[in-house]
């Protein structure tokens, strides 16, 4: 018979460096990386897939760590928002104000640091559409459009 609660050590590759972490086999991988991992860029906000706080980037693609099984990760690439190194991103973001309070804006860091690298030619509808995975309840979201401009622009 299968345990769901034996805990086992797994290998994860997080922002370019693999480390190992022991898991149960629910734990989400946003509870590992903030809980085992200590990196708490991504944040806990529904927990259950709607407002995009604790997005991370997994094989280059925005990822829902709430609903991923640290498990599931496995033999992917995993980015987080302490891994992004001075982006462009993080720049266009101070410098065109995408942010007020920031609890949201890891997630939107790592969304548009992704469309800025998996469709860097996108347009008004390609952007509207990737910015609606992830919810801000302070900026309107104009200021966090004219980033993903800037950085898709190559201002930054």
């Amino acid at each position: 018979m299968i345990s769901y609660t034996e805990k086992s050590i797994i290998e994860l590759n997080i922002n370019e460096e693999t480390v190992s972490v022991m898991v149960q086999p629910s734990d989400t991988l946003l509870y590992v990386l903030r809980e085992k991992l200590f990196l708490t860029g991504a944040k806990p906000g529904c927990e259950n897939g709607d407002c995009g706080a604790c997005t991370v980037l997994v094989d280059g693609w925005p990822i829902k760590s709430c609903l991923m099984l640290a498990v599931e990760a496995i033999g992917h690439q995993i980015l987080t928002v302490e891994g992004l190194k001075y982006a462009p991103v993080q720049r266009a973001f101070v410098e065109k104000w995408g942010f007020q309070c920031g609890y949201c804006t890891s997630g939107f860091l790592m969304v548009c640091h992704s469309l800025s690298n998996l469709h860097p030619d996108a347009g008004d509808f390609v952007i509207e559409q990737w910015l609606q995975s992830n919810l801000c309840r302070c900026t309107g979201y104009a200021e966090i459009k004219d980033a993903v401009k800037a950085i898709l622009a190559k201002e930054y």
